[in-house]
Protein backbone atom coordinates (compact mmCIF):
# COMPACT_ATOMS: atom_id res chain seq x y z
CA UNK A 1 0.00 0.00 0.00
CA UNK A 2 1.15 3.64 -1.20
CA UNK A 3 0.97 5.53 2.20
CA UNK A 4 0.77 8.94 1.67
CA UNK A 5 1.55 10.02 5.26
CA UNK A 6 5.17 8.10 6.22
CA UNK A 7 6.00 11.07 8.17
CA UNK A 8 4.65 14.34 9.06
CA UNK A 9 5.56 16.82 6.30
CA UNK A 10 4.21 14.30 3.39
CA UNK A 11 0.83 14.23 5.65
CA UNK A 12 1.01 18.22 5.75
CA UNK A 13 0.94 18.21 1.98
CA UNK A 14 -1.32 15.62 1.57
CA UNK A 15 -3.95 17.97 3.45
CA UNK A 16 -2.94 20.99 1.15
CA UNK A 17 -3.44 19.16 -2.04
CA UNK A 18 -7.09 18.08 -0.07
CA UNK A 19 -7.82 22.02 0.71
CA UNK A 20 -8.15 21.46 4.24
CA UNK A 21 -5.38 23.07 5.95
CA UNK A 22 -4.71 26.68 6.88
CA UNK A 23 -1.25 28.75 7.39
CA UNK A 24 -1.38 30.97 10.41
CA UNK A 25 1.32 33.41 11.27
CA UNK A 26 2.35 35.29 14.55
CA UNK A 27 0.36 34.03 17.18
CA UNK A 28 1.36 33.85 20.36
CA UNK A 29 1.77 30.15 21.92
CA UNK A 30 0.46 31.49 25.55
CA UNK A 31 -2.99 30.62 24.98
CA UNK A 32 -3.75 32.16 21.65
CA UNK A 33 -2.03 28.89 19.72
CA UNK A 34 -4.73 26.46 21.67
CA UNK A 35 -7.37 29.46 21.38
CA UNK A 36 -7.59 29.34 17.54
CA UNK A 37 -6.74 25.34 17.58
CA UNK A 38 -10.11 25.25 19.79
CA UNK A 39 -12.27 27.73 17.69
CA UNK A 40 -11.36 26.20 14.06
CA UNK A 41 -11.51 22.73 15.71
CA UNK A 42 -15.36 24.16 16.22
CA UNK A 43 -16.07 24.71 12.32
CA UNK A 44 -17.88 22.62 10.30
CA UNK A 45 -14.38 22.15 7.90
CA UNK A 46 -12.52 21.97 10.77
CA UNK A 47 -9.46 22.96 9.26
CA UNK A 48 -5.76 21.71 9.85
CA UNK A 49 -4.01 24.51 11.40
CA UNK A 50 -0.03 24.98 10.71
CA UNK A 51 1.45 28.05 12.93
CA UNK A 52 4.80 29.84 11.95
CA UNK A 53 7.08 33.16 13.06
CA UNK A 54 4.94 32.41 16.45
CA UNK A 55 5.80 34.91 19.21
CA UNK A 56 8.81 34.72 20.51
CA UNK A 57 10.61 31.82 18.59
CA UNK A 58 12.75 31.55 15.31
CA UNK A 59 10.77 31.51 12.10
CA UNK A 60 10.43 28.10 10.51
CA UNK A 61 10.26 26.42 14.25
CA UNK A 62 6.27 25.47 13.46
CA UNK A 63 3.24 23.73 15.81
CA UNK A 64 0.37 21.42 13.74
CA UNK A 65 -3.00 21.02 14.79
CA UNK A 66 -6.08 19.83 14.25
CA UNK A 67 -4.51 17.16 12.66
CA UNK A 68 -6.72 14.16 12.59
CA UNK A 69 -9.78 15.61 13.92
CA UNK A 70 -11.46 15.19 10.60
CA UNK A 71 -12.76 12.06 9.53
CA UNK A 72 -11.34 13.15 5.88
CA UNK A 73 -7.70 13.47 7.77
CA UNK A 74 -7.79 10.40 10.28
CA UNK A 75 -8.23 8.59 6.86
CA UNK A 76 -5.21 10.01 5.30
CA UNK A 77 -3.20 9.12 8.62
CA UNK A 78 -4.52 5.38 8.80
CA UNK A 79 -3.48 5.03 4.79
CA UNK A 80 -7.86 5.26 3.99
CA UNK A 81 -9.78 6.79 0.74
CA UNK A 82 -10.28 10.35 2.38
CA UNK A 83 -13.68 10.53 0.02
CA UNK A 84 -15.42 7.93 1.71
CA UNK A 85 -18.11 8.99 3.90
CA UNK A 86 -17.43 8.83 7.51
CA UNK A 87 -18.82 5.36 8.39
CA UNK A 88 -17.92 3.47 5.42
CA UNK A 89 -14.26 5.01 6.11
CA UNK A 90 -14.67 3.27 9.91
CA UNK A 91 -15.63 0.35 8.33
CA UNK A 92 -12.73 0.11 6.10
CA UNK A 93 -10.63 0.73 9.00
CA UNK A 94 -12.20 -2.21 10.95
CA UNK A 95 -11.66 -4.23 8.12
CA UNK A 96 -8.00 -3.12 8.32
CA UNK A 97 -7.41 -3.64 11.88
CA UNK A 98 -8.80 -7.10 12.05
CA UNK A 99 -5.93 -8.09 9.09
CA UNK A 100 -3.30 -6.03 10.01
CA UNK A 101 0.30 -7.30 9.83
CA UNK A 102 2.79 -6.28 12.94
CA UNK A 103 6.11 -4.94 10.87
CA UNK A 104 8.87 -4.75 13.38
CA UNK A 105 10.81 -1.49 12.93
CA UNK A 106 13.60 -1.25 11.00
CA UNK A 107 17.27 -0.05 12.25
CA UNK A 108 18.79 2.83 9.68
CA UNK A 109 22.26 4.70 10.16
CA UNK A 110 21.12 8.32 10.11
CA UNK A 111 17.68 10.41 10.77
CA UNK A 112 16.92 13.77 9.62
CA UNK A 113 16.40 14.91 13.26
CA UNK A 114 19.94 14.87 13.78
CA UNK A 115 21.04 17.24 11.60
CA UNK A 116 20.80 20.31 15.12
CA UNK A 117 21.83 18.19 18.70
CA UNK A 118 22.63 20.25 21.64
CA UNK A 119 23.72 18.37 24.91
CA UNK A 120 24.40 19.42 28.63
CA UNK A 121 24.14 23.50 29.74
CA UNK A 122 23.61 24.34 26.01
CA UNK A 123 19.95 22.42 26.55
CA UNK A 124 17.60 25.07 26.42
CA UNK A 125 13.89 23.82 26.13
CA UNK A 126 12.88 27.19 25.19
CA UNK A 127 13.74 27.14 21.61
CA UNK A 128 11.00 25.20 20.52
CA UNK A 129 7.78 26.75 21.38
CA UNK A 130 5.40 24.82 23.75
CA UNK A 131 1.71 25.92 23.85
CA UNK A 132 -0.36 26.79 27.12
CA UNK A 133 -3.14 25.38 25.51
CA UNK A 134 -6.08 26.28 27.73
CA UNK A 135 -6.86 29.22 29.80
CA UNK A 136 -6.47 27.47 33.38
CA UNK A 137 -3.44 25.21 32.84
CA UNK A 138 -0.35 24.87 34.70
CA UNK A 139 1.68 26.00 32.69
CA UNK A 140 2.99 25.16 28.68
CA UNK A 141 2.92 21.51 27.07
CA UNK A 142 5.28 20.17 24.84
CA UNK A 143 3.33 17.05 24.86
CA UNK A 144 0.02 16.74 24.08
CA UNK A 145 0.66 15.06 20.90
CA UNK A 146 3.77 13.43 21.06
CA UNK A 147 4.98 9.90 22.25
CA UNK A 148 7.08 9.07 25.13
CA UNK A 149 9.17 6.20 24.79
CA UNK A 150 11.28 3.91 27.36
CA UNK A 151 12.48 0.48 27.44
CA UNK A 152 11.44 -2.33 30.22
CA UNK A 153 14.80 -3.10 32.16
CA UNK A 154 13.79 -6.88 32.50
CA UNK A 155 12.50 -7.48 29.14
CA UNK A 156 13.80 -4.80 26.19
CA UNK A 157 10.29 -4.14 25.55
CA UNK A 158 9.64 -0.58 24.16
CA UNK A 159 6.96 1.59 24.96
CA UNK A 160 6.30 4.00 22.73
CA UNK A 161 2.86 5.66 23.69
CA UNK A 162 1.04 9.23 24.61
CA UNK A 163 1.58 11.22 27.51
CA UNK A 164 1.30 14.52 28.29
CA UNK A 165 4.67 16.76 29.25
CA UNK A 166 4.89 19.72 30.62
CA UNK A 167 7.97 22.31 30.25
CA UNK A 168 9.35 23.44 33.31
CA UNK A 169 12.25 25.30 32.54
CA UNK A 170 15.51 24.89 30.39
CA UNK A 171 16.05 21.51 31.09
CA UNK A 172 13.43 19.78 33.12
CA UNK A 173 10.14 18.73 32.37
CA UNK A 174 6.85 16.36 33.86
CA UNK A 175 5.58 13.59 32.08
CA UNK A 176 2.16 12.50 33.78
CA UNK A 177 1.15 8.84 32.98
CA UNK A 178 -2.22 8.95 34.40
CA UNK A 179 -2.42 6.01 36.54
CA UNK A 180 0.20 3.53 37.29
CA UNK A 181 -1.76 0.96 34.83
CA UNK A 182 -0.04 2.69 32.11
CA UNK A 183 2.76 0.82 30.40
CA UNK A 184 4.68 3.89 31.28
CA UNK A 185 4.25 3.76 34.82
CA UNK A 186 5.15 0.51 35.69
CA UNK A 187 8.50 0.50 33.09
CA UNK A 188 9.54 4.18 35.61
CA UNK A 189 8.40 1.74 38.56
CA UNK A 190 10.95 -0.68 37.81
CA UNK A 191 14.12 1.73 37.49
CA UNK A 192 12.68 3.52 40.47
CA UNK A 193 12.75 0.31 42.68
CA UNK A 194 16.47 -0.15 41.68
CA UNK A 195 16.91 3.43 42.82
CA UNK A 196 17.65 4.41 39.23
CA UNK A 197 16.45 7.01 36.80
CA UNK A 198 14.78 5.75 33.71
CA UNK A 199 15.71 6.58 30.16
CA UNK A 200 13.36 7.99 28.18
CA UNK A 201 13.07 9.96 24.85
CA UNK A 202 10.20 12.08 24.12
CA UNK A 203 9.41 12.15 20.20
CA UNK A 204 7.91 15.43 19.39
CA UNK A 205 6.52 15.76 15.35
CA UNK A 206 5.63 11.80 15.20
CA UNK A 207 4.30 10.45 11.65
CA UNK A 208 0.90 10.36 11.93
CA UNK A 209 0.97 6.38 12.32
CA UNK A 210 3.04 6.31 15.03
CA UNK A 211 0.26 9.28 16.41
CA UNK A 212 -2.32 6.65 15.62
CA UNK A 213 -0.35 3.98 17.28
CA UNK A 214 0.76 5.69 20.63
CA UNK A 215 -3.36 6.06 21.58
CA UNK A 216 -3.82 2.52 20.67
CA UNK A 217 -4.67 0.03 24.18
CA UNK A 218 -2.06 -2.19 23.04
CA UNK A 219 -1.24 -5.17 25.32
CA UNK A 220 1.99 -5.38 27.48
CA UNK A 221 4.81 -6.34 25.36
CA UNK A 222 3.27 -5.08 22.25
CA UNK A 223 5.23 -2.32 20.56
CA UNK A 224 3.51 1.15 18.97
CA UNK A 225 6.28 0.65 16.61
CA UNK A 226 5.29 -2.88 15.25
CA UNK A 227 1.59 -1.62 15.08
CA UNK A 228 2.73 1.68 13.13
CA UNK A 229 4.46 -0.42 10.74
CA UNK A 230 1.21 -2.33 10.37
CA UNK A 231 -0.64 0.89 9.46
CA UNK A 232 2.30 2.20 6.88
CA UNK A 233 2.45 -1.90 5.94
CA UNK A 234 6.05 -1.37 5.68
CA UNK A 235 9.18 -1.57 8.91
CA UNK A 236 8.91 1.73 10.60
CA UNK A 237 12.85 3.55 10.34
CA UNK A 238 14.54 4.00 13.84
CA UNK A 239 17.89 5.08 15.02
CA UNK A 240 19.69 4.58 18.28
CA UNK A 241 19.32 7.74 20.85
CA UNK A 242 22.98 8.66 20.76
CA UNK A 243 22.61 9.34 24.89
CA UNK A 244 19.80 6.48 25.71
CA UNK A 245 20.48 4.02 23.44
CA UNK A 246 16.38 3.72 23.08
CA UNK A 247 14.63 3.32 19.50
CA UNK A 248 13.89 6.42 17.98
CA UNK A 249 11.49 7.23 15.32
CA UNK A 250 13.42 8.64 12.20
CA UNK A 251 10.81 10.65 10.93
CA UNK A 252 10.19 12.45 13.90
CA UNK A 253 10.58 16.38 13.80
CA UNK A 254 12.53 16.48 16.91
CA UNK A 255 13.55 14.46 19.87
CA UNK A 256 14.05 15.23 23.70
CA UNK A 257 16.31 12.53 25.65
CA UNK A 258 17.16 12.46 29.45
CA UNK A 259 16.16 10.72 32.79
CA UNK A 260 12.87 10.38 34.36
CA UNK A 261 13.84 10.78 37.95
CA UNK A 262 12.49 8.57 40.80
CA UNK A 263 9.26 10.81 41.81
CA UNK A 264 10.88 10.55 45.51
CA UNK A 265 14.02 12.19 44.83
CA UNK A 266 12.23 15.08 42.73
CA UNK A 267 8.99 16.09 41.81
CA UNK A 268 7.28 19.32 40.33
CA UNK A 269 3.74 20.75 40.30
CA UNK A 270 2.26 18.96 37.35
CA UNK A 271 -1.04 20.43 35.73
CA UNK A 272 -3.69 21.47 35.78
CA UNK A 273 -4.54 20.56 32.24
CA UNK A 274 -7.86 20.31 30.38
CA UNK A 275 -9.09 17.30 29.45
CA UNK A 276 -10.59 15.63 26.53
CA UNK A 277 -13.96 15.58 29.00
CA UNK A 278 -14.47 19.15 28.43
CA UNK A 279 -13.38 20.21 32.17
CA UNK A 280 -10.37 19.72 34.57
CA UNK A 281 -9.92 16.59 35.93
CA UNK A 282 -7.44 17.28 38.84
CA UNK A 283 -5.39 20.23 40.40
CA UNK A 284 -1.66 20.65 40.17
CA UNK A 285 -0.18 17.62 41.67
CA UNK A 286 2.98 16.36 41.95
CA UNK A 287 4.53 14.71 38.73
CA UNK A 288 7.98 13.03 37.99
CA UNK A 289 10.77 14.85 36.40
CA UNK A 290 12.29 14.35 33.62
CA UNK A 291 16.23 15.79 32.92
CA UNK A 292 16.76 16.47 29.60
CA UNK A 293 19.95 15.80 28.69
CA UNK A 294 20.07 16.59 24.67
CA UNK A 295 18.02 17.75 22.12
CA UNK A 296 18.22 16.45 18.31
CA UNK A 297 16.04 18.86 15.73
CA UNK A 298 15.65 19.01 12.27
CA UNK A 299 15.70 22.40 10.21
CA UNK A 300 12.53 24.25 10.32
CA UNK A 301 11.17 21.41 13.10
CA UNK A 302 7.37 20.98 13.69
CA UNK A 303 5.44 20.29 16.89
CA UNK A 304 2.08 17.55 16.43
CA UNK A 305 -0.10 19.74 18.88
CA UNK A 306 -2.88 17.17 19.74
CA UNK A 307 -4.80 19.23 23.06
CA UNK A 308 -7.58 17.71 24.76
CA UNK A 309 -10.51 20.13 24.06
CA UNK A 310 -14.30 20.42 24.94
CA UNK A 311 -16.49 17.89 23.00
CA UNK A 312 -17.61 17.55 20.31
CA UNK A 313 -14.11 18.33 19.51
CA UNK A 314 -11.41 14.85 19.82
CA UNK A 315 -8.00 14.14 18.73
CA UNK A 316 -9.64 11.77 15.62
CA UNK A 317 -12.57 12.44 13.43
CA UNK A 318 -12.95 8.69 13.25
CA UNK A 319 -13.93 6.92 16.60
CA UNK A 320 -11.85 4.50 16.14
CA UNK A 321 -12.54 2.56 19.80
CA UNK A 322 -15.69 2.31 18.10
CA UNK A 323 -14.42 0.12 15.01
CA UNK A 324 -13.15 -1.98 18.01
CA UNK A 325 -16.28 -2.23 19.78
CA UNK A 326 -18.47 -3.21 16.29
CA UNK A 327 -16.07 -5.65 15.95
CA UNK A 328 -16.05 -6.83 19.60
CA UNK A 329 -19.97 -7.27 19.08
CA UNK A 330 -19.34 -9.66 15.83
CA UNK A 331 -16.71 -11.45 18.20
CA UNK A 332 -19.13 -11.97 20.34
CA UNK A 333 -21.85 -13.44 17.88
CA UNK A 334 -23.86 -10.58 17.55
CA UNK A 335 -25.13 -10.39 13.86
CA UNK A 336 -25.98 -7.72 11.44
CA UNK A 337 -24.25 -4.92 12.74
CA UNK A 338 -24.32 -2.26 10.81
CA UNK A 339 -22.13 0.06 12.13
CA UNK A 340 -20.84 1.52 14.97
CA UNK A 341 -20.01 5.37 16.14
CA UNK A 342 -18.93 7.33 18.82
CA UNK A 343 -19.86 10.71 19.79
CA UNK A 344 -19.06 13.28 22.44
CA UNK A 345 -15.77 12.15 22.52
CA UNK A 346 -16.73 8.75 22.76
CA UNK A 347 -18.45 9.47 26.12
CA UNK A 348 -21.61 7.79 23.79
CA UNK A 349 -21.61 4.79 21.66
CA UNK A 350 -24.03 3.94 19.55
CA UNK A 351 -24.70 0.80 17.79
CA UNK A 352 -27.06 0.01 14.46
CA UNK A 353 -28.02 -3.57 14.04
CA UNK A 354 -30.44 -4.64 11.32
CA UNK A 355 -32.99 -6.82 13.92
CA UNK A 356 -33.36 -10.30 13.76
CA UNK A 357 -34.79 -11.70 17.07
CA UNK A 358 -36.57 -10.13 20.00
CA UNK A 359 -33.31 -9.21 22.18
CA UNK A 360 -31.41 -8.10 19.75
CA UNK A 361 -30.97 -4.63 20.42
CA UNK A 362 -30.67 -5.38 24.41
CA UNK A 363 -27.46 -7.99 23.95
CA UNK A 364 -26.48 -5.51 21.36
CA UNK A 365 -26.73 -2.65 24.18
CA UNK A 366 -24.94 -4.86 27.06
CA UNK A 367 -21.81 -5.68 24.72
CA UNK A 368 -21.37 -2.53 23.53
CA UNK A 369 -22.05 -1.16 27.15
CA UNK A 370 -19.08 -3.05 28.99
CA UNK A 371 -16.72 -2.12 26.08
CA UNK A 372 -16.84 1.88 26.35
CA UNK A 373 -14.63 3.44 28.64
CA UNK A 374 -15.90 6.38 31.29
CA UNK A 375 -19.38 6.49 28.63
CA UNK A 376 -22.35 6.76 30.36
CA UNK A 377 -24.79 6.56 27.04
CA UNK A 378 -25.32 3.61 25.13
CA UNK A 379 -27.80 3.74 22.23
CA UNK A 380 -28.66 1.47 20.08
CA UNK A 381 -30.92 1.96 16.71
CA UNK A 382 -32.43 0.33 13.44
CA UNK A 383 -30.50 0.28 10.42
CA UNK A 384 -32.51 3.09 8.75
CA UNK A 385 -30.89 5.31 10.94
CA UNK A 386 -26.93 6.56 10.13
CA UNK A 387 -24.78 6.07 13.92
CA UNK A 388 -22.24 8.49 12.90
CA UNK A 389 -24.91 11.47 12.08
CA UNK A 390 -26.24 12.17 16.01
CA UNK A 391 -29.05 14.53 14.50
CA UNK A 392 -30.53 11.18 12.84
CA UNK A 393 -29.29 9.48 16.19
CA UNK A 394 -31.65 11.61 17.93
CA UNK A 395 -34.30 11.17 15.71
CA UNK A 396 -34.65 7.54 16.86
CA UNK A 397 -34.35 8.43 20.26
CA UNK A 398 -37.47 10.50 20.32
CA UNK A 399 -39.62 8.81 18.16
CA UNK A 400 -38.79 5.32 18.58
CA UNK A 401 -38.14 4.92 22.43
CA UNK A 402 -40.18 4.52 24.88
CA UNK A 403 -38.16 5.00 28.33
CA UNK A 404 -40.14 3.21 30.52
CA UNK A 405 -39.88 0.30 28.84
CA UNK A 406 -36.50 0.58 26.73
CA UNK A 407 -33.79 2.32 29.34
CA UNK A 408 -31.63 -0.18 31.42
CA UNK A 409 -29.01 1.65 33.95
CA UNK A 410 -26.18 -0.61 34.51
CA UNK A 411 -24.08 0.16 37.93
CA UNK A 412 -20.06 -0.19 38.17
CA UNK A 413 -19.20 0.62 34.80
CA UNK A 414 -15.52 1.08 33.45
CA UNK A 415 -14.65 4.64 33.92
CA UNK A 416 -11.23 6.94 35.17
CA UNK A 417 -10.35 9.17 37.48
CA UNK A 418 -10.55 11.79 34.65
CA UNK A 419 -14.66 11.35 34.71
CA UNK A 420 -15.92 14.82 35.97
CA UNK A 421 -18.89 13.35 37.88
CA UNK A 422 -16.87 11.53 40.59
CA UNK A 423 -17.38 12.59 43.95
CA UNK A 424 -13.65 14.22 45.24
CA UNK A 425 -13.35 11.00 48.28
CA UNK A 426 -14.21 8.15 45.39
CA UNK A 427 -11.56 9.75 43.23
CA UNK A 428 -8.76 9.65 45.96
CA UNK A 429 -9.69 6.12 47.08
CA UNK A 430 -9.31 4.92 43.12
CA UNK A 431 -13.37 4.17 42.96
CA UNK A 432 -13.57 4.94 39.41
CA UNK A 433 -16.73 3.31 38.37
CA UNK A 434 -20.05 5.42 36.84
CA UNK A 435 -23.15 3.85 35.37
CA UNK A 436 -24.17 3.51 31.85
CA UNK A 437 -27.47 4.31 30.42
CA UNK A 438 -28.23 1.96 27.87
CA UNK A 439 -31.09 3.25 25.32
CA UNK A 440 -32.67 0.87 22.84
CA UNK A 441 -34.29 3.35 20.13
CA UNK A 442 -34.90 0.92 18.20
CA UNK A 443 -38.75 -0.07 16.42
CA UNK A 444 -40.08 -2.60 19.09
CA UNK A 445 -39.27 -6.13 17.47
CA UNK A 446 -43.18 -7.02 17.67
CA UNK A 447 -44.28 -3.75 15.97
CA UNK A 448 -42.12 -4.08 12.83
CA UNK A 449 -44.41 -4.92 10.76
CA UNK A 450 -46.87 -2.31 11.79
CA UNK A 451 -44.43 0.73 12.81
CA UNK A 452 -45.35 3.94 10.93
CA UNK A 453 -43.74 4.09 7.88
CA UNK A 454 -40.88 6.97 7.47
CA UNK A 455 -41.38 9.23 5.12
CA UNK A 456 -37.68 10.50 4.56
CA UNK A 457 -35.24 8.91 1.58
CA UNK A 458 -33.57 5.93 3.36
CA UNK A 459 -29.86 5.85 3.60
CA UNK A 460 -29.17 4.04 0.38
CA UNK A 461 -31.60 6.30 -1.25
CA UNK A 462 -30.18 9.40 0.01
CA UNK A 463 -26.34 8.18 -0.90
CA UNK A 464 -27.40 7.56 -4.65
CA UNK A 465 -28.44 11.67 -4.48
CA UNK A 466 -25.83 12.80 -2.83
CA UNK A 467 -23.16 10.66 -5.67
CA UNK A 468 -25.74 12.48 -8.14
CA UNK A 469 -26.04 15.98 -7.01
CA UNK A 470 -23.97 16.62 -4.17
CA UNK A 471 -21.33 18.75 -6.38
CA UNK A 472 -24.32 20.97 -6.93
CA UNK A 473 -25.27 21.16 -3.81
CA UNK A 474 -22.18 21.51 -2.09
CA UNK A 475 -20.85 25.27 -1.37
CA UNK A 476 -17.88 26.48 -3.45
Amino acid sequence: MDHEASDLRHFIDAVERLGALRRIDGADPAIEIGGITEVAAGLPECPALLFDNIKGHQKGFRILTNTTVSAQRAAVALGIDPALRPLDALAAWKQRRGTLRMHPPERVGSAPFLANSAQGNAVDLGIFPAPVWHPGDGGPYIGSGSIVVMRDPDTGWQNAAIYRVQVHGRNRMTVQFDHAGRHGAGIAQKYWAKGEAAPVAVLCGPAPALFVAGFEYLPEGVSEYDFAGAILDRPLPVVSGPLTGLDLAASTEFVLEGRLLPIEQESLPEGPFGEFTGYYAAEARPGPVMVVDAIHWRDDPILLGSPPMKPPRFHFGLPLRAASIWSELERCGVSDVIGAWQHVAQLMTVVAIRQRYAGHARRAAMIAGAQTYMGRLVVVVDEDVDPSNLADVMWAITTRCEPSEQVDIVRNGWSSALDPRLLPEDRARGQTSNSKMLIDACKPFAELDRYPRVSALTLAQARAIEDRWMHAIRPR
